[in-house]
This record gives structure tokens, sequence and C-alpha cells, in this order.
């Protein structure tokens, strides 16, 4: 109790002696975290971007530690002019938890002789010294600035604009920083810039989760530059919205109104209250399914694929499934997944094909599916049923998997198939219906496949993925609703019932809105690389720009070939494809004002 006391005490004689001085101080402190955050971009920039001589490395390393140094003192200040010291801890246990490790940095330096990096150096494959502490700094930096830049997530909230708007300034936030990223010369292997409209092309293609590229990804990148890759696919495939919101529900800013709006509209939610709510459970199994999807990766990559140690042989695996949860469709093979030895693994096929059908799924379907809450009560009340959109995403995409496999198999068992028995057919089969839909990865030659099987292909890119999912096209919702509709126009309905509900006739109007919109965008893209790239058959451009649009990443294998207007074209099906159908749909569910009257009724003859 006198300890309790005298600490009471204490604290509030230091608040009142530090009052008077206490606004100037935080203006100050603010200022030098703004120069904290740039200070550590640049020297980010220079040493991860370019190619630093070893007498620079030490310059560079001063300037990291004046930066931590500086760093250690602004959050000491925040702290002792923080009047609630324990709440300010608790509300900032991240920035807490760098500053331990500043301190655990500075006492290795300075105090052990480094020998705490030394043991990194000798149990993680580090070449030097400077290598550990680099790659050490680097990724200490990488959390400072993206905290900073949760925290002024923030900001969001006080934007006048639209969330479809704030969305589509998100993606193109995230290109251009690409862009840049893949244009430093540290990310290539040849000496030199990546070309900017390459930068760009591989940029858009990866943060709208898509998977054609220009340049091969394999054999083009250095390690860096295939992190920047898997970074942007991650970050595209979820949303920056999404990241920076669900790590501001841990800072003392939270999630504001402004971006509880736009995660409803990027989740699909039903409300605000289940976006915020849905987040965390996205996020968590996101990074869940990824997970399990890189430990059974790791270890189900068939005997004749070589790697050149273990940590190359983690980095594929981590790739691999973070690109087949998000349907990106990037892989580290030159030959994609039709490479030798990987294109003979056909368990490793089975675990990224159900890895990107979970992706595709649709993150409110895979709550309703696996969330702890939902699986309880469905143990307390088995008879409890799925949403209705839940059973729609995972009817019509069973159906499209079964059929795609089937109808795959009849067309190729005596081309691509040819030297594979039954078994391996139908699981080659199998990859390529799931993968079609949004996924991109291949274990097949598919400039081999025969034109039928193109068209198969193409059709189910256009349809795409289930809705609030990673996935592109027009969404299996929307297909399923307006198959009904034929069928209730048919039978002679005038209402569309499904599963005991009836559905109003926006969304009937939606969803014919959306098939309009994606149809006359490949239309005219179609259309315009006829005209740029008329060198290249017409069902090559048709299966190519399909591919772009739905976000898929499948390719004969002319995206390299294509002009500059041709690389331009596709750049905006995918930029469209990702962003594109989904603000159109935000368009149409915007309030509209309710009129008293109606006009009297009109006959048009249709058909």
């Amino acid at each position: 109790m006198r300890f309790s006391r005298l600490k009471n005490e204490f604290a509030e004689w230091l608040n009142n002696a530090i009052y008077s001085s206490r606004n100037p101080v935080l203006n100050t402190v603010s200022s030098l975290k703004a120069f904290i955050w740039l200070a550590a971009t640049l020297l980010l920039l220079y040493v991860f971007g370019f190619d630093v001589e070893e007498n620079d490395l030490q310059q560079i390393f001063l300037a990291l530690d004046v930066v931590l140094f500086i760093y250690l003192l602004t959050f000491v200040t925040r702290f002792i002019y923080s009047f609630r010291r324990y709440e300010f801890l608790k509300n900032h246990i991240l920035e807490s938890i760098l500053i331990v490790i500043i301190i655990i940095n500075g006492v290795s330096n300075y105090f052990f002789d480094n020998k705490i990096i030394g043991f990194f150096i000798a149990n993680m494959e580090f070449k030097s010294y400077e290598d550990a502490y680099l790659t050490f700094i680097t990724f200490f930096f990488i959390i400072i600035i993206t905290y900073e830049i949760i925290q002024a997530s923030a900001l969001l909230s006080t934007l006048k604009t639209r969330p479809a708007r704030t969305f589509i300034y998100s993606f193109i936030l995230l290109i251009l920083l690409g862009t840049g990223m893949l244009m430093l010369p540290s990310m290539t292997v040849k000496e030199g810039s990546m070309s900017f409209i390459d930068a760009l092309f591989t940029s858009v293609s990866a943060s709208c989760v898509t998977g054609l590229i220009v340049v091969d990804t394999a054999t083009y990148f250095t390690l860096k530059g295939q992190f920047v890759i898997l970074i942007l696919f991650q970050l595209g495939g979820l949303g920056i919205i999404s990241f920076a919101s669900f790590f501001g529900t841990f800072l003392k800013a939270g999630v504001g109104i402004k971006q509880q709006l736009m995660l409803q509209d990027f989740l699909i939610s039903e409300s605000l209250f289940s976006a915020k709510g849905l987040l965390r459970k996205i996020i968590l199994i996101t990074f869940m399914v990824e997970f399990i999807s890189f430990i059974l990766i790791f270890f189900t990559w068939g005997e004749d694929v070589v790697f050149t140690s273990v940590g190359q042989k983690l980095f594929f695996s981590a790739f691999h499934a973070v690109s087949a949860f998000c349907n990106a469709g990037f892989s580290l093979f030159s030959n994609g997944l039709f490479e030798n030895g990987v294109a003979s693994s056909y368990v490793l096929h089975l675990v990224i094909a159900l890895t990107l059908i979970l992706g595709g799924l649709g993150f409110s379907a895979m709550q309703d599916l696996f969330s702890i809450s939902s699986l309880r009560a469905r143990l307390k009340s088995p008879w409890k049923d799925w949403k209705l959109s839940t059973k729609i995403a995972v009817y019509t995409s069973l159906v499209l998997l079964a059929s795609g496999m089937l109808v795959f198999y009849l067309l190729e068992r005596n081309n691509t198939l040819v030297e594979q028995n039954l078994l391996e057919g139908m699981i080659t089969s199998f990859f390529q219906s799931a993968t079609a839909r949004t996924a991109g990865f291949n274990t097949v030659d598919f400039g081999a496949l025969r034109t039928p099987t193109l068209i198969l292909i193409a059709f189910l890119m256009f349809i795409g993925a289930s809705s609030g999912s990673v996935g592109g096209g027009i969404k299996t919702s929307t297909f399923y609703l307006l198959i009904t509709s034929v069928m209730a126009t048919l039978r002679g309905k005038a209402k569309i019932e499904i599963d005991r509900k009836f559905i109003p006739k926006e969304l009937l109007f939606k969803a014919l809105s959306i098939f309009f919109f994606a149809a006359s965008i490949n239309l005219i893209a179609i259309f315009t690389l006829t005209i740029t790239d008329s060198n290249i058959a017409l069902s090559e451009l048709i299966f190519e720009q399909v591919s772009a649009f739905a976000t898929v990443g499948l390719s004969t294998g002319i995206t390299a070939d294509l002009s500059l207007a041709g690389r331009i074209v596709i750049i905006l099906s995918m930029f469209i494809g990702r962003v594109g159908t989904l603000t159109f749909a935000l368009a149409l569910s915007s309030r509209t004002s309710t009129k008293g009257y109606k006009y009297p009724k009109a006959h048009l003859m249709v058909g």
C-alpha cells in the first residue's frame, strides 16, 4: 500500500511538473516521428533497392542506429508526457514490443559484441554479420513504417469521398508503389532497372491478383523482387483497407465509420456491425489457411523438385501458398506448375487446388462455414442451415468444378492427358477446372489445349469466383441468379424464389447490369486487341482478354508478345476486372429517392 501511495504521489508530482510544457513537447515529438518515417523509408529504399558497397554499409548502419535512437527517445517522451502511463502502454503494445527490440539490439551491438545477432548468423544461414543485421533492421523498419501507415489510416474517416472511390485510390496507390519498387536496380537479375511498362504490368497483375506476366518471375527477378510481388498480391487480394482496418482495431484510433462503410462494401457484408466483426475473422482465417497450406506444400513437393537450400524451399512454399489463397497465380517456376517434377506432384496439386478453392469461396461464406462460433452453433443445433449466400457459393462452385473437370477430361484425354492414367488425368482435370475460376496456375501446357477446351476455360473464367472473395469474374451468385431468372421466365413465374426466399427485382437488375458491364468491357477490349495485335490468333486474344478481366492469369503464351498498346489494354482490363465490377455494383446500390407515383405500363415486343 505504501509503495502504491508513493507511486501515485510521484506520478502526480511529475504530471504537475511537465503539464505546462506538454503541448509543445508533443508537437515536437510528432515532427520527429514524421522525420523517422521519412528517414527510415529513404534508407530502406536505398539499401533494399540498390547494390550498396560494403564500405557504405557501415555509414548506413550508423544512420539506422541514429534513427532507432531517436525513435526510442520519442517513445519515452510520449510515455512520460502521458498522464495515464499504464493505459499508454496498453494502447501501444506493438510500439512497446518494438522498443524492447531496439534495446536488445543496442545491448547486443555495444555490450555483447553482436553475439545476439551472431546467434542468428549461425542458425539462420546468413552469409555475414552485415547480411543478418541488414535483414533484421529491414524487417524492423518495415514494422515501424507499417505501424505508422496503419495509424494514418484513421484519416480515411475524414475523406469526403465515396467508399468505392477510396477503394480505387487504394489500388492505384498500391500499383504505383509496386511499380516504383520493381523498377529499383536490385529487384532484377539483369543490370539496370526494369522498364516502366513492364514494371507497371507486373505490379497491376500482382495487385489485381491476376498472374499474367511479361517476364519470367522465376529467373528475371531477384529474391527481393519476388518478395515485393508476394507483398503486392497479398495486399491486393485482401485489400489495403482490410489490412489497415484490421490492425487499426488494435490501435488507439480503432476503426472509424468511414472505414466500416468501406469494409461493408468490400466484404459484401449485410451491416456495419457484421463488417467490423467479420474483418477479424477473415484475416485470422486467411492467415490460418495460408499457414496450413504452407506446411502442406512444404512436405508435398515432388522428389524431382530440387531446392538449393531449406530457406529456398521455405520461401517457395510460402510464396505458392499465399499465391494460391489469393488466387494470384504467380509461380516461381518458369513453366508454372507444369515444371518438370512439379507437374507430377499430384498431392501438391490437390493441396494448391483446395487452397485456391477456399480463397475463391468468399469471405462471408468462409466465416459461415469455418468460424468457431458457426461450428459451435451447428454442433449444438445440427439442423441449423447455412446462409442462402453460402449455399449458392458452395453448390454453384461444386457444380462448376465437377462439370468443368468432366468436360476437360473428355476433351483432353487424347491430347494433353494422353500420357496419364485415369486417376492422374482426373486430378489434372480437377486442377484445371479449379484454377480456371480466377486462380491462374497450370499443370498442363495451355498453348497445346484444343479450341473447345479453351472455350470451356474461358467460360469458367468469365463466371469466376464467389462474391466477396479475392477472385474476379461476374461471380457465381450473379451467374446463379441469371440462370434462376431464365428458368423462372420459362416456367411463367412472376417472382424469383430461391430456397423459399423471395429475390427482389433490385438484385436481378444488379446481376443483369454486372453481366452487361462485363460483356461490354470484354467485347470492346477484344475488338481493340484485334487492331493492336492483329498478328495473333483471335482465339488466343479472346482467351487472354477474358483471363485478364476475370483476374485469372491463364495464358496460351502470348502475353510477352503483345504490343505496347495491347499491354495497356490488358493492364486496364486487369484493373477494371478487379475494381470495376465492384464499383459498378456499389454505384447501383446507392440510395435513390422514392417516388409516390408510377407511369402507365408499357408493352414492348421482346425476342
